[in-house]
């Protein structure tokens, strides 16, 4: 571990935790979608290393592209979606749609992004996440794929984090 970085930091899952369980990820999405291509769209910020390394393990076809919704602000919480920017525009209909995000908490947001998906035509839409929050839910929505179910703590590392906050390089997840 880094120094300062690590020092106030408990680690929740390791670098070898993860990493084994994007493996199985990847082979349970490639014997899923066997004989199509998918289009995986990566909600950022904090799914942007899940995405990569995700990807690596695939055995089928993939698009890969990001997206990042434009919430309104309601005193220190996002607020309703705005607007939803695309790395480029998409080609939708037809397709074979992966949201992939770093952490599903209320799913709120998962579930606007899946049902505008569909609203374009997307042949269908399904939902992996590296850490899925249950608790917190708001919506009734269950990820198609998860990596880890987790509680109510803050994490950080492994690509996830708060805006312009340190620790999202850390190889693996941690809790203050």
């Amino acid at each position: 571990m880094n120094g300062s970085k690590a020092q106030s930091l408990r680690q929740v899952i390791s670098t070898a935790h993860i990493q084994k369980r994007v493996k199985e990820l990847g082979r349970q999405i490639s014997d899923d979608y066997k004989g199509n291509t998918i289009q995986a769209l990566a909600v950022l910020e904090n799914s942007f290393m899940f995405m990569a390394d995700l990807m690596r393990t695939l055995d089928v076809p993939v698009v890969c592209q990001f997206i990042k919704p434009k919430y309104s602000k309601q005193g220190n919480n996002a607020g309703e979606i705005l607007e939803i920017f695309f790395s480029h525009e998409p080609d939708i209909r037809g397709h074979h749609i992966l949201l992939v995000e770093g952490l599903v908490h209320s799913g709120l947001t998962s579930e606007f992004l899946m049902n505008d998906l569909r609203a374009r035509g997307a042949a269908s839409v399904k939902l992996c996440t590296l850490l899925d929050r249950q608790s917190a839910r708001r919506v009734a929505l269950q990820p198609d794929y998860f990596g880890f179910l987790v509680d109510d703590a803050f994490l950080v590392g492994y690509g996830l984090g708060a805006v312009e906050q340190t620790n999202r390089n850390l190889s693996y997840l941690a809790a203050n």
